[in-house]
């Protein structure tokens, strides 16, 4: 039997066909309108609707519903913000790490370049589009940051990176670009341009200021913070910018995506990634993150 071996130039020519597909199908698309349909019908709770969903959600995903609480769902979106069973995610305990807020593949990371930072090669944005705040931005200049992607099969809550108060959120409303690398690599600023909450922070020991960024994104534009008593989603009509005097225990959970997206990590010059975080690779929330400054 002969077998065909594709060329580079031809295997290359099909991938990027293959990308072009996958961003039509995932972007040009109306966004919102989509969004809002799957946010609507992620809440019916009628069983054989719920059990047919996932059943289509794992013959094209990874989803493994082994590590979750239930054994049962009520709908599709309790599926999506399903609770893990007790001790699946070990906290790294060491007080001079910051441990990973969520599951995720870590995407863009390391130094902030003055205040510019990349989702992707050759894609810069700046603080300043992102957190909408100036004075934030200079807060991180010269800093650190990554870039973590929730896929849609991942566990979805997100969690103290370190013993911290909130005291501030601020709401930003936007589009609902996909966050795939596909996009990433076409769309210039992209988060940006998307749905987003800045949490503010400050770790109780040293008093260093970190802010943790959930972007939403196609599908998944709703963020849910425990301590806030309003869901962020497209029709919030509410103040962006919330106070608030919230107190975590590393590894205590702090809310949770409608879905699955990405979460931006920030701290101030004086970080440092942890060894074995590159882009590309895995963490699991709990897992060493960043490096605190010792004093």
């Amino acid at each position: 039997m002969k077998t065909t071996v594709l060329k580079p130039t031809r295997l290359r020519d099909r991938l990027l066909q293959q990308e072009d597909l996958n961003f039509l199908l995932t972007n040009r698309v109306p966004r919102i309108a989509l969004t809002h349909f799957i946010g609507w019908f992620s809440k019916i709770e009628i069983p054989w609707v719920t059990r047919a969903s996932i059943a289509v959600w794992k013959a094209f995903s990874d989803l493994d519903l082994s590590e979750a609480r239930k054994t049962s769902f009520s709908s599709l979106h309790d599926c999506f913000i399903r609770e893990l069973k007790p001790g699946m995610r070990p906290i790294d305990t060491d007080p001079q790490v910051l441990s990973s807020p969520c599951d995720a593949i870590v995407g863009a990371c390391g130094d902030v370049q003055g205040v510019t930072v990349f989702q992707a090669k050759g894609f810069p944005y700046t603080l300043q589009d992102l957190l909408g705040d100036d004075v934030a931005a200079e807060r991180y200049r010269d800093g650190c940051y990554v870039t973590l992607r929730l896929t849609s099969s991942m566990y979805h809550r997100f969690h103290a990176p370190q013993d911290c108060r909130v005291d501030r959120v601020n709401y930003i409303s936007g589009d609902t670009w996909n966050v795939n690398p596909i996009a990433l690599k076409r769309v210039e600023r992209l988060y940006c341009k998307n749905e987003r909450a800045v949490i503010h922070t400050r770790l109780e020991a040293g008093g260093h200021e970190i802010a943790l960024v959930p972007v939403a994104a196609i599908l998944v534009a709703s963020i849910r913070l425990h301590f806030l008593d309003v869901l962020l989603h497209l029709r919030y009509r509410g103040p962006n910018e919330m106070h608030c005097d919230a107190r975590f225990d590393k590894g205590a959970e702090m809310g949770w995506f409608q879905h699955g997206s990405t979460i931006i990590v920030f701290a101030p010059k004086g970080f440092t990634l942890c060894q074995g975080i590159a882009s590309g690779t895995p963490i699991r929330m709990g897992q060493q993150l960043m490096a605190v400054p010792r004093r």
